[in-house]
């Protein structure tokens, strides 16, 4: 007799009170299924939060859209459930207005993932996180790499472009008038004389 594996929907996950005993795990479901994560280290939350400030400053400016922070959750695939946690995101206007409930998971991708590479984070688990993103409809990812000081644009799961850090991050069309300077980036995470 074979045991029955109940998957956890979207609706389900995003009302769990603490997602295991000791409530400091955070989460996201793959296909119905809870994967667990560690809690992210220093850096990843330095440049998760800078990195999150100035897209949230440059769209509110423009009024483009919204910005959202770490751990916002996207419903990228539908039964079973997929609901990814960008670890910084961006969706325009244009796109925000089919939202019908703001307070559940976004109903897709947003234009614009980030993700800030942990320490346990594996290139296959970052390979279908990108491949989920684009195929519920986003139309850039960003997998930012603190150690090695680098950003992997995405146009498209196959179109890749990796920036240094003597390069300069242009969002395009996508997100008009946004340039960062990488240099600036990775000198705000390594400033230890704060």
């Amino acid at each position: 007799m074979s045991a029955t594996t109940h998957l956890i929907t979207a609706d389900e996950f995003l009302t769990m009170p603490q997602l295991d005993k000791g409530g400091d795990l955070r989460s996201e479901l793959i296909r119905g299924e809870l994967k667990a994560m560690s809690p992210t280290g220093g850096i990843h939350g330095i440049i998760s939060l800078w990195l999150g400030a100035l897209i949230l400053n440059h769209v509110t400016a423009n009024k483009l859209g919204r910005a959202f922070g770490a751990e916002t959750g996207f419903l990228v695939e539908q039964d079973p459930d997929t609901v990814l946690g960008a670890d910084v995101a961006y969706v325009s206007k244009e796109r925000m207005k089919s939202v019908k409930n703001i307070e559940k998971y976004i109903p897709f991708a947003p234009d614009i993932a980030v993700e800030v590479l942990s320490p346990g984070n594996t290139a296959l688990e970052m390979d279908e996180k990108v491949a989920l993103y684009f195929s519920a409809g986003a139309r850039a990812v960003w997998i930012v790499n603190p150690r090695r000081k680098t950003i992997s644009v995405y146009d498209s799961p196959l179109d890749l472009r990796i920036l240094g850090e003597k390069d300069t991050l242009d969002a395009g069309k996508i997100l008009p008038g946004f340039k960062l300077a990488l240099a600036e980036l990775f000198a705000v995470a390594e400033n230890r004389d704060v």
